[in-house]
């Protein structure tokens, strides 16, 4: 079986200043790379603020209860929480979704500690490389 891949995208972009709460939104998701693309609608984005706006802590959200605020099918709701799951923003643990960490504060520190073992694994991995080239640091 081959191993999962995760994209964890990060992009430095300029925060807003004096952002309203939906600018500061705005800005955090594009930061993640979150409905980027072919994603006009901004169906992920919108599919993350309903986990803020109905998770509590220890719940889910169901996707039925997300396709319904969102007024969208279910099976593009699922394909939108694929790819969040993918990006490790969200997980879905029997039937429910949820929000990684239950905050964006706790999603955030997550994806730091996701960045940094792969960042590890690359920094050995280049290490072994440098030495097969004759290569020391």
């Amino acid at each position: 079986m081959a191993p999962m891949a995760r994209q964890i995208i990060f992009r430095q972009i300029e925060r807003p200043r004096g952002g309203q709460g939906y600018d500061d939104l705005e800005w955090f998701f594009k930061s993640l790379g979150i409905g980027e693309g072919r994603d006009i609608e901004q169906i992920a984005q919108r599919i993350v603020i309903t986990l803020l706006e109905h998770q509590l802590p220890g719940t889910g959200v169901s996707v039925e209860r997300i396709s319904q605020d969102l007024e969208i099918s279910s099976s593009r709701v699922n394909h939108h929480i694929r790819n969040l799951i993918d990006a490790g923003v969200v997980y879905r643990h029997k039937r429910q979704i949820y929000l990684r960490g239950n905050s964006l504060q706790s999603m955030v520190r997550e994806l730091r500690k996701d960045a940094l073992r792969v960042l590890d694994d690359l920094e050995a991995a280049a290490v072994e490389i440098d030495r097969k080239f004759g290569i020391d640091e």
